[in-house]
């Protein structure tokens, strides 16, 4: 047994050695260049003003408008069984995964002239993408507390606003801190939405790394700054993970089948008007999209997507070869990340190594663009000299993707039942044999869903991207961004097409995932 048990943490070890090696040295080893590059050297650094302050202040609004633009979408998920319901779950989590540089295309397609750019399109754009969060979160938290709550401060006398200000808001507070701590943390660490919608007078933290690295050229300016996001999204991941774990531990009173109504009367207008709402807030931004792509000068056509296969002076390449760059990037990427996340979550799923879990998720924590950074000034020397290998886009797009991997494959391989295993054992079945057999088929389902989302992923990755893709090889979310910055319609109309192609390879990623999946949806 002893024998047997050494050589079992032995091979654990040597399974952990590898994602161990990749972390520390495509995540670990640059952020710590940037470290050196940010705490040495001399001369002041000049940073544009407000930068800080316009980051804290714009995450801060984007999470107030999100919480209360989603809690009447969350209430009619949560409360009423409706025709639908399980299809209006799972579409209102498509923003959330489609690619930001898809989303700012759409919101400039949407806006009148003049109104496109600004604080109020940053704003719209953010909440946008995270009401799935508030409708995941604090709906699924909502959809588990029994009514009679409700019930009982009604006949005590209470009205609606009363039972809102004293029952409803106290009892979701765990869900709505924990909601509101991601949302803000995807809004500080925002890059694609701020780049493009926010002007040239409207700069985050992230904006402003890319302006000062590939702008102006200041390398330390950008370290400075990049420490200065690594500490803010430190405390902010922290702030959500505590909240996170609240959530999780706190006691849910009614499983959710007893406590879904039908809409009667008042209510069914309520209803009809909120889903209709949010089916209006939802796709409207990519119905524009869409008739903007197919709106060129001599009317409807496809004449914007025939551009597609010409060459144009936006880039080096035809802007196709964009869309087969994605692909193949977001499939090494996807590859590297099931490798590297599978391992980790059998590790953790086998031994426990909260650590290992921890330093994983890491990468979901960091700024990409502190990630692409940190790649720029990592990999600029011998023998790391990695800046002109195309590879280094799928491993950028790999950190990112792994977290979700590990998440995924994790909760799968946790929920297999130990007396299987002992069964097999106990009929003489290797350790080899009961992972070939019962855990592989067991995870099959989950490891389809982990590989459509870490696609999806890297499909959608722009902001450690466009720091190390190359000039020859740019994937579509870099070619949409060189197009807008282009002036004429026609670099406008073959944005929106770009977009609309990234669009359908992403939902069409994570359509594959649901079925692969089993239909289980997640963020």
């Amino acid at each position: 047994m002893d024998r047997n048990g050494a050589s079992v943490r032995l091979a654990l070890g040597a399974a952990v050695a590898l994602p161990g090696a990749f972390l520390g040295l495509f995540f670990a080893y640059p952020l710590g260049s940037i470290l050196a590059r940010g705490l040495t050297g001399d001369g002041s650094v000049e940073l544009r003003p407000g930068v800080l302050w316009f980051s804290v202040w714009q995450a801060g609004a984007s999470t107030a408008l999100t919480l209360v633009l989603g809690l009447p979408l969350a209430w009619v998920v949560a409360r009423f069984d409706f025709p639908g319901r399980a299809l209006v779950r799972a579409l209102v989590v498509v923003p959330f995964v489609l690619p930001t540089v898809v989303v700012a295309t759409a919101f400039l397609t949407l806006l009148p002239e003049g109104q496109q750019r600004g604080i109020l399109p940053i704003l719209a754009a953010h909440v946008f993408f995270n009401v799935a969060i508030v409708v995941r979160i604090v709906g699924g938290y909502w959809a588990r507390i029994h009514p009679r709550l409700w019930e009982a401060a009604a006949t005590l006398g209470a009205g609606p606003a009363s039972r809102l200000r004293t029952v409803t808001l106290p009892v979701l507070a765990p869900a709505l801190a924990a909601a509101a701590a991601l949302v803000f943390l995807f809004s500080f660490t925002s890059f694609g939405v701020v780049l493009i919608l926010g002007g040239p007078t409207r700069s985050t933290l992230e904006t402003e790394i890319y302006y000062q690295a590939a702008r102006m050229f200041d390398l330390r300016a950008a370290a400075v700054l990049s420490l200065v996001q690594l500490g803010c999204v430190g405390a902010i991941v922290g702030v959500a993970g505590r909240l996170d774990r609240c959530v999780a531990g706190a006691r849910m009173v009614a499983p959710e089948s007893d406590v879904l109504v039908r809409a009667q009367g008042r209510q069914r207008v309520v209803v009809a008007g909120i889903l209709g709402a949010a089916a209006v807030g939802l796709g409207a931004p990519l119905a524009a999209l869409v008739e903007r792509s197919l709106s060129a000068p001599g009317g409807y056509g496809l004449t914007f997507y025939r551009a597609l296969g010409e060459e144009t002076p936006a880039l080096l390449v035809v802007p196709w070869r964009a869309a087969l760059n994605s692909l193949a990037f977001a499939a090494v990427a996807t590859g590297i990340a099931l490798v590297v996340g599978g391992i980790v979550a059998a590790a953790v799923a086998r031994s426990r190594a909260t650590w290992l879990d921890q330093f994983a998720m890491l990468p979901l924590g960091a700024s990409a663009v502190m990630l692409g950074y940190g790649f720029v000034i990592a990999f600029d020397d011998p023998p790391l000299d990695l800046r002109s290998s195309p590879l280094l886009v799928p491993v950028a797009q790999a950190l990112v993707a792994v977290p979700f991997v590990v998440r995924i494959l994790t909760s799968a391989l946790r929920s297999i039942d130990e007396r299987l295993r002992d069964a097999a054992a106990v009929l003489g079945a290797s350790r080899a044999r009961v992972i070939r057999e019962i855990d592989l088929p067991l995870v099959l389902r989950s490891f389809g869903l982990a590989a459509g989302f870490a696609l999806a992923i890297s499909l959608g990755d722009f902001g450690a991207t466009v720091f190390v893709a190359r000039s020859d090889w740019p994937t579509v979310p870099v070619a949409i961004f060189r197009f807008l910055g282009r002036p004429g319609a026609e670099n406008a109309g073959e944005a929106a097409a770009l977009s609309v192609v990234l669009m359908t390879m992403t939902m069409a990623a994570m359509l594959a995932a649901d079925r692969l999946g089993g239909g289980r949806r997640g963020l």
